[in-house]
C-alpha cells in the first residue's frame, strides 16, 4: 500500500477547548473514519491555542534581563522578556533571532509565534506536549478501538538551506527513530551511526500538507506511513541529542 495524506481542516478558534474532541469533530465532517496504524499529525500551535498558551503582548512587562538580550540581538524588550520565560538555554543569536533551547526542543525566539494569531497576540509552544500526545492516543483507543500514532510538530528551519521544513516536538505511539545500525548500505558497507528520524520524516510530510499560511488545516491523518506504532510511553529526550554531541552547536563553536 501507497502512503496517503489527508488533511484535516478546522475553524479558527481564539479561546481554550477541547483537543481530542475538535479533532473527533473534524474528521467526521471531512468523512474520515481513523484506521489502526494510522498517524495523526497535529501543529503544536494548534495544541497551544487548545491550552490558551497565548500571550497578549501588551501585557507584558520586560525584566532588566530581557532589556540586555533585546539591545544585544536587536529584538523589542517585550519579546525578549517573553523569550527567557520560555527557555531553558540561551545560546546566543543574531540581530532579530535568539538561539534557545527548552524541554530538548531548539528554536529561534523560543518557538514564540505572531502568525496564525490575533493581531496583539503571541502563540507559545504548548505545555507538557508528550503528555498531550499520550492521552489523544489513548483517547482514540478507547473511542474507535484503534492504535495510531500521534505527532505534534512544528516547522523550522534547516541550517544553511532555505524555507521550512516539519519537526515532531512530541510523539506518543509510535516509535520515533528506525535505529539502522550495523545494517549495510547498497555496497555492503555497515552502517555505524545512521538512525532515521521517523517522527521527523512524517512531520516534514505533514507539514507540506497543512501550509504555512491561511490553509486552516491544523492536522493530517497519515495512513499507511509503515511507521512501527507501540504502547510504551516516548520519553522526551528519545529524540534529541545533548548539545555538546551536537555537530552544528560544537562545529560553529570552533573557528578555523
Amino acid at each position: 500500500m501507497s502512503l496517503s495524506v489527508f488533511p484535516i481542516k478546522s475553524s479558527s478558534k481564539t479561546e481554550k477547548f477541547d483537543l481530542f474532541e475538535s479533532l473527533k469533530s473534524d474528521l467526521e465532517i471531512e468523512g474520515l473514519k481513523p484506521q489502526n496504524g494510522d498517524v495523526i499529525a497535529i501543529s503544536s500551535k494548534y495544541v497551544a491555542n487548545s491550552q490558551g498558551r497565548i500571550v497578549e503582548y501588551d501585557k507584558v512587562f520586560p525584566s532588566l534581563d530581557a532589556g540586555i538580550i533585546a539591545s544585544k540581538f536587536h529584538v523589542k524588550p517585550k519579546i525578549a522578556e517573553i523569550i527567557i520565560r520560555e527557555s531553558d538555554i540561551i545560546f546566543g543569536g543574531i540581530p532579530g533571532f535568539v538561539i534557545t533551547s527548552s524541554d530538548y526542543i531548539m528554536a529561534p525566539n523560543a518557538g514564540i509565534d505572531k502568525s496564525n494569531a490575533r493581531k496583539g497576540d503571541v502563540i507559545l509552544y504548548p505545555i507538557d506536549p508528550y503528555t498531550v500526545s499520550e492521552q489523544l492516543r489513548r483517547k482514540f483507543l478507547l473511542t474507535y478501538y484503534i492504535h495510531v500514532g500521534i505527532i505534534i510538530i512544528d516547522s523550522r528551519l534547516m541550517p544553511a538551506r532555505t524555507g521550512t521544513v516539519g519537526v515532531t516536538i512530541a510523539c506518543a505511539g509510535i516509535e520515533p527513530l528506525s535505529d539502522l545500525r550495523g545494517q549495510k548500505d547498497l555496497h555492503g558497507n555497515p552502517l555505524k551511526v545512521t538512525f532515521q528520524a521517523v517522527a521527523d520524516d512524517l512531520a516534514s510530510i505533514a507539514n507540506f500538507k497543512m501550509g504555512e499560511g491561511a490553509e486552516a488545516i491544523p492536522a493530517v491523518l497519515i495512513r499507511d506511513s509503515g511507521a512501527r506504532l507501540t504502547d510504551r510511553r516516548i520519553q522526551e529526550n528519545e529524540m534529541a541529542v545533548s548539545y555538546d554531541q551536537c555537530i552544528y552547536v560544537r562545529g560553529l563553536g570552533t573557528r578555523i
